[in-house]
């Protein structure tokens, strides 16, 4: 480590505020809600220097209210996305030689403006357009979002302060970090507004250069992160944000010769298209792209004999049902045994039937609506086909409405087919099913929780047995990349525990630590000699 030079703050997690009645950061909150929805703004792609008006606009409208219309945005065509690329390329010299001082400190500033004067408007357009709650969106908004800036800061400092251990005897050696050659393309989801930030600004604080192209469903609290970037200094051109369909950017973008790598979250299908496009395009580029992602999941709770019913069914009200179970990580899939399953039942649908559905800006609201008719068609078909199904009981909810806003009231799923569709599939809605297993049949369990997904991310082992925690953790160790002891399987915290996932669910490569970090870098390893020889004769070339 090299002392002073590589001086940045000690980043700390972001508290999270508890917008409780008569709090300050209630009242901001709420103020933020109203002055968004009394008006309806513009919205313009960015790229380069332009703010770009292509006049073939888009209604954004919350989930909850579909009917009412937050504002417009620009879509853009295949000429938008070369001029993207363009800008992002005609930017790259001057970004990469800024001194890396000089980029933190803009994402430090970033974090800075999103933790104090945008916070409140950063959570309203998250509320507003994506339909979380206060918490949800405080938690994904502005702290977490927060916290990747600030510690991928602190990462970065890490990775250049990286050196080769020895040098001398007349030779220095060194390790430069360079950012990849060409272009980086951002692909963001919906559900998260930290991921939508993180996946441009990690790959930018490195020296790169982006494209990204956000979730439709997304676009409204983008447009808020694009100002929180313009404001912290970003120069024009490093991100681009355009709002073009899939197959329109993919097209141009996966067959250019300077893309350099991807940055993705989103679905397992469209990952493996995306990852086949750039495998059949591979001698087009200049470099083989990185490919880094992050995908689905079909989550799971496991408890154990042993395990304390009330705090099993906690785990999984919430794990499953926060943001409709909108999450990568949303517990979908719970093995309860035979001797707790009555009590987890009751508790379980105790919280349930307490718990109300609505808009977002009523703060007594647990559950809020899905993100469109798209999905909400989906998983309403799932549980449909699910009260006609032999073996399968509809144990809470079951009901859904999308006349004012895209209602599915929290579900449980009771099944004697561990191998039922719901089961398996990814839903990504407020749905779980649950099998209940022998209570002496934990091993075998195990074996069937492995293999019944072909998604490894998040997963959860709830037990007050040690022996049974240590096998389950074993035997466990490939079908989560995220893996919890006693705790529902979300809510990974930067700095804390890194996420990502395996097998289906993505290449693991750890948002919220270095090893995200190092895949947006390519190393060149310096050696300097300062005497050089002059004679090509080694000494055992000499005669006896």
């Amino acid at each position: 480590m090299l002392k002073g030079f590589f001086n940045v703050p000690t980043p700390l997690n972001e508290p999270v505020k508890s917008y409780a009645p008569g709090s300050p950061e209630r009242k901001e909150l709420q103020k933020a809600l109203a002055a968004a929805r009394s008006k309806q703004i513009d919205i313009p792609m960015y790229i380069g220097s332009e703010e770009v008006r292509t006049g073939n606009t888009h209604p954004m409208s919350p989930p909850h209210d579909h009917k009412h219309i937050l504002g417009h945005f620009h879509e853009g065509d295949g000429s938008h996305v070369e001029q993207a690329i363009n800008a992002a390329l005609g930017a790259k010299e001057a970004w990469e030689n800024l001194a890396w001082e000089q980029r933190a400190a803009i994402f430090l500033k970033a974090a800075d403006l999103l933790a104090g004067p945008y916070r409140a408007k950063i959570n309203a357009a998250t509320m507003l357009g994506q339909s979380k709650n206060a918490m949800q969106a405080e938690i994904d908004a502005a702290c977490e979002f927060i916290d990747f800036l600030r510690f991928n800061v602190k990462y970065m400092c890490e990775i250049y302060a990286q050196q080769p251990p020895v040098s001398g005897n007349g030779v220095w050696n060194r390790l430069e970090q360079r950012p990849l050659e060409g272009f980086v393309f951002a692909l963001t989801p919906f559900n998260f507004t930290a991921i939508a930030g993180n996946l441009p600004s990690s790959a930018a604080m490195m020296g790169n250069t982006i494209v990204w192209k956000p979730a439709y469903t997304q676009i409204y609290s983008a447009s808020v992160l694009m100002e929180v970037f313009k404001e912290a200094g970003v120069p024009d051109g490093v991100i681009n944000l355009i709002y073009v369909d899939g197959p329109t950017a993919g097209d141009i973008i996966f067959k250019h010769r300077d893309f350099a790598g991807i940055h993705f979250t989103g679905s397992t299908c469209v990952f493996q298209h995306i990852w086949k496009t750039i495998g059949a395009n591979i001698n087009n580029y200049k470099s083989y792209p990185r490919i880094v992602g992050e995908t689905g999941g079909k989550d799971f709770v496991l408890a154990h004999k042993s395990a304390n019913a009330k705090a099993v069914a906690v785990g999984l009200v919430r794990g499953a049902f926060e943001y409709q179970g909108q999450k990568c990580s949303a517990a979908s899939r719970a093995y309860i045994p035979s001797n707790i399953w009555e009590d987890v039942k009751k508790y379980m649908i105790e919280d349930l039937d307490s718990m109300k559905m609505g808009g977002t800006e009523d703060f007594t609201n647990f559950i809020n609506a899905v993100i469109d008719e798209k999905s909400f068609d989906k998983i309403a078909k799932y549980i449909e086909d699910a009260k006609k199904a032999p073996g399968v009981e509809i144990i809470a909810g079951g009901s859904f409405d999308k006349s004012k806003g895209y209602f599915i009231k929290p579900t449980v799923i009771l099944t004697q087919d561990p191998m039922y569709t719901t089961m398996c599939e990814e839903i990504f809605g407020p749905v779980l099913t649950i099998y209940v297993y022998h209570e002496e049949h934990f091993e075998t369990v195990l074996e069937l929780v492995d293999q019944t997904s072909p998604y490894a991310l998040t997963g959860a082992i709830f037990s007050q047995d040690r022996y049974a925690i240590e096998l389950a953790t074993t035997k466990l160790r490939n079908a989560a990349g995220n893996f919890y002891i006693n705790d529902k399987p979300t809510g990974a915290v930067v700095g804390q525990q890194p996420f990502g996932g395996a097998r289906a669910s993505g290449t693991n490569d750890k948002a919220g630590s270095m090893i995200n970090l190092l895949r947006w870098v390519s190393p060149r390893t310096i050696k300097e000699t300062f005497v050089s020889p002059e004679d090509y004769r080694y000494p055992f070339l000499g005669n006896d």
